[in-house]
Order: structure tokens, then C-alpha cells, then sequence
């Protein structure tokens, strides 16, 4: 298997020029003698850093397909349709029948046709729809130029953040590791004092698991679905499991109770509206500060998250944080 270069990331960043906003890193008050700065990602146009992924797939499936299709719980297949509208491609997106309806409509909205199916029958639907259409799939992670492209995260990181004595730490949300995958083979290569950990919800937390035994293990849906962090319910791909073996320092796990309560410091403090999964980095600063340090950079992923759940849950709770 070849693992994505930084060569590979500097080309997406090229490629992608324009088409995705450049997130800066945000100072945080309130973390008392700690430092964290934030990418908020959920500054992109669909709210989420899989525009950049999805960008550079689709950009480079001009020319060999007039369809494209994915599987997604919903940044992702936003993401796609987004891309494939702009390169003038139809696209088909599988998504699970549990997905948030937000991001449903997102996805609706922004022109692609729309497969509602079981969890666990999105990835054999879209091989079973692509050989139907002639479609091209492009994975929501398992794929070298989606790596590559969310890998343009890292490559901005290192520009911007400052040179530290001993280093920090950046923690990145991991799923089906793709974003984990490309940010931490782009430090790797440009800032080696910064150490990458990957943070995911205990409840589903196979790729902490995976990491920690060496060996990649996959959790059934049933168990992941549980999380209320729907965007991290995915396992790793071979591909991606790769690429954390080599790159990352380690995985830890946060209880359902910290990514709320990181999502209303965002909220509180960063004024910074964030999805529980795109939370789940901010979750693990304050919930591990041991593997952590009092340096970090926490990658908020997505802010597409339902209003309701929201204003119940963080805008009127008089929880501390």
C-alpha cells in the first residue's frame, strides 16, 4: 500500500486553492495554565474539513466519470456534492438511515441524489450503485487523494504555529482516520518536535483499541452508534490504519458527558459553534492533560450540528465550563 507524501498534501493544497477557506488557529482563554489554540474547520463552506478531501478526490475525477458517489453520515456527502456541483458531476451519496436530519437536508440541498440505508449496508450499496451507474466512488476516507487533501490541514498547522520549546501536541477527532491519517503524516514531515493524538468518543472507540493492541479491529455498528459524535461512528481502513501506525504518537478515548462539556467551552469561551464530534479534539485537551501537555492545538472538525440538540445541550445549560 503507498501511504500518502507531503508531496502528495502540497498538491492537494494547490489543487484545492480556493475552493476551501484557510482556517487560522485561535487562541483560547480559560484553560488556567494550560495553552490551547483551535482550527475551527467548522468554518468551511459545508462546515466541516471535508471539503478538503472531497475537493481534491473530485477534482482529479474530471475527465474520467460523469458520476461520483460515497457513502456518509453527511459532512462527507455534503462535501462531494458540493465539489461534484462545481466540476460539473452528478453525485449519488449513501447515507445511514440514523444520520442527523441536518445533515440530510444539507446534502439534499446542495443537489446530490440521496440513498437512505441501514448502517451497516452503506459501503456494499455503494459498490452495488457505482457498478449499476458507472459511477466513481470516492470514500469518505479510505482514499489517497481524500488522505492527501485533509492532510492540507496539517500542512497549515505547521505554517502557523509558533516554534515552542519541547513542542505541543495537536489533537485531531479520528473515525475512520482519514483527517488523523493526512494531518499527522504532514507534521510528521514539517514539524517534527509536535507530537499528533488522536481523540474518538469511548463509546466507540475501536481505534484506540486498534492502536493501543497493534492490530486493526473493527467495532460492529451496533456499538458504534451509540456515540452521540455521529461523524466518529466509522472504523479504520487498512489505508488509514497505515498511516496511524506510522505517524501517530497515541489514541485516547472521552466519555459522552466531556464532548458535551467541550462543546459549550467552545461555545462559552470560544464563542464557536461545534457538532459533538467536531468537540471530541477540545474533549480530549481537558479530559488526558497527562499525554496532552499544556500545549495544543485541538482541530474542530464540523459544526453541523442540530439546533434543537444544541439548545438543549449547550446554549441554555447552566452546566460550568
Amino acid at each position: 500500500m503507498e501511504l500518502v507524501t507531503i508531496d502528495d498534501i502540497r498538491q492537494a493544497a494547490k489543487r484545492i486553492e480556493g475552493d476551501v477557506v484557510r482556517t487560522s488557529l485561535v487562541p483560547i482563554d480559560g484553560t488556567v495554565d494550560r495553552t490551547l489554540w483551535v482550527k475551527p474547520e467548522s468554518l468551511q463552506p459545508i462546515g466541516a474539513f471535508k471539503l478538503r478531501g472531497a475537493s481534491n478526490a473530485v477534482a482529479q475525477a474530471v475527465g474520467r466519470t460523469s458520476t461520483v458517489i460515497t457513502h456518509s453520515s453527511g459532512n462527507h456527502g455534503q462535501a462531494i456534492a458540493m465539489a461534484a456541483a462545481a466540476h460539473g458531476l452528478r453525485a449519488i451519496v449513501v447515507i445511514p438511515d440514523d444520520a442527523p436530519q441536518i445533515k440530510i437536508d444539507a446534502v439534499r440541498a446542495r443537489g446530490a441524489q440521496i440513498v437512505l440505508v441501514p448502517g451497516e449496508e452503506r459501503a456494499s450499496r455503494v459498490e452495488q450503485l457505482a457498478a449499476q451507474k458507472g459511477a466513481l466512488v470516492i470514500a469518505p476516507y479510505d482514499d489517497h487523494d481524500v488522505i492527501a487533501g485533509q492532510g492540507t490541514v496539517g500542512l497549515e498547522i505547521a505554517e502557523d504555529l509558533p516554534e515552542l520549546p519541547g513542542g505541543a501536541t495537536v489533537l485531531v477527532p479520528v473515525g475512520g482516520g482519514g483527517l488523523l491519517s493526512g494531518v499527522s503524516t504532514a507534521l510528521a514531515a514539517l514539524r517534527p518536535d509536535v507530537r499528533v493524538v488522536g481523540v474518538e468518543p469511548e463509546l466507540a472507540g475501536d481505534a484506540a483499541e486498534s492502536f493501543h493492541r497493534h492490530t486493526l479491529i473493527r467495532w460492529p455498528r451496533s456499538r458504534t452508534a451509540r456515540t452521540i459524535a455521529d461523524g466518529l461512528r466509522s472504523d479504520l481502513a487498512d489505508r488509514t490504519f497505515a498511516h496511524i501506525e506510522k505517524y501517530v504518537s497515541d489514541i485516547v478515548t472521552v466519555t459522552e458527558e466531556q464532548i458535551i462539556e467541550a462543546c459549550r467551552f467552545l461555545y462559552r469561551r470560544g464563542r464557536l459553534v461545534t457538532e459533538p464530534s467536531g468537540a471530541v479534539a477540545t474533549a480530549g485537551f481537558f479530559a488526558h492533560p497527562q499525554v496532552v501537555g499544556d500545549r495544543a492545538v485541538a482541530v474542530i472538525s464540523g459544526g453541523n450540528v442540530d439546533p434543537h440538540w444544541y439548545a438543549e445541550n449547550v446554549v441554555t445549560s447552566s452546566a460550568p465550563r
